[in-house]
């Protein structure tokens, strides 16, 4: 009498249980995975803009500072995008017949904002206060990277809530000193100034009772 089951329906059996456990797990790293890749949070993206604005040519070899295009980051919660007279402070001397500066000079003419593509864009939920971080310390390298670097901006952290609770838990290590707020790359060496303003902005931050992990400060 021929067997109904061959000896390999037993190996295929535990394949076929082992599989059925283990298919959760496994789309569970996957999903893990996935969300926090690039693909999701945007990290390391680039977004194609009206005008292919080089911030390691400006900020970088000119050396202009970041406040001049970026007003009321020190006062305000946004960082207000640059209107079109900024641009043509320096450009209605320079580069005057540039075909990739063409978008600013019509802008000026007609009086319509040139609308620029946001890089770095949280959720609509969430509440983010420049002059908060910039006024005690946080330097603008820790969540846009060194732009002083980068030809066309792009987006250089993830800015998920698990990033943004990961500074909150410990910021002391990632602030510096008011004079080093607007470098490039403030983390490559932190001074004596750097801890001792850490120090400082820490006592100030337990001495007012405020909890940077509570819920309310980012969803309010």
């Amino acid at each position: 009498m021929s067997q109904l089951f061959s000896p390999a329906s037993n190996t295929l059996a535990r394949a076929t249980l082992a599989g059925l456990i283990l298919s959760p797990v496994l789309i569970f790293l996957i999903g893990a995975t996935v969300a926090r890749s690039g693909f999701v949070t945007g990290q390391g993206r680039f977004v194609d803009q009206v005008v292919p604005f080089s911030h390691k040519h400006h900020a970088g070899e000119l050396g202009i500072d970041c406040r001049y295009c970026h007003t009321g980051v020190e006062t305000q919660a946004d960082a207000v995008v640059p209107p079109t007279h900024t641009c043509m402070t320096c450009h209605s001397q320079l580069y005057t017949d540039a075909d990739m500066l063409a978008p600013v000079r019509e802008s000026l003419v007609s009086g319509k904002p040139l609308v620029w593509n946001r890089v770095n864009r949280l959720p609509d939920y969430v509440y983010f206060d420049h002059h908060a971080h910039v006024n005690n310390g946080v330097p603008c390298a820790a969540c846009h990277g060194d732009v002083k670097r980068m030809p066309l901006m792009r987006q250089a952290a993830p800015l998920s809530m698990g990033w943004c609770v990961a500074c909150h838990k410990d910021p002391e290590d990632r602030i510096v000193s008011p004079a080093r707020e607007f470098e490039g790359a403030p983390y490559v060496d932190r001074t004596a100034s750097d801890r001792a303003f850490a120090r400082q902005t820490m006592a100030a931050i337990a001495h007012h009772g405020r909890h940077l992990t509570d819920c309310s400060t980012c969803h309010r």
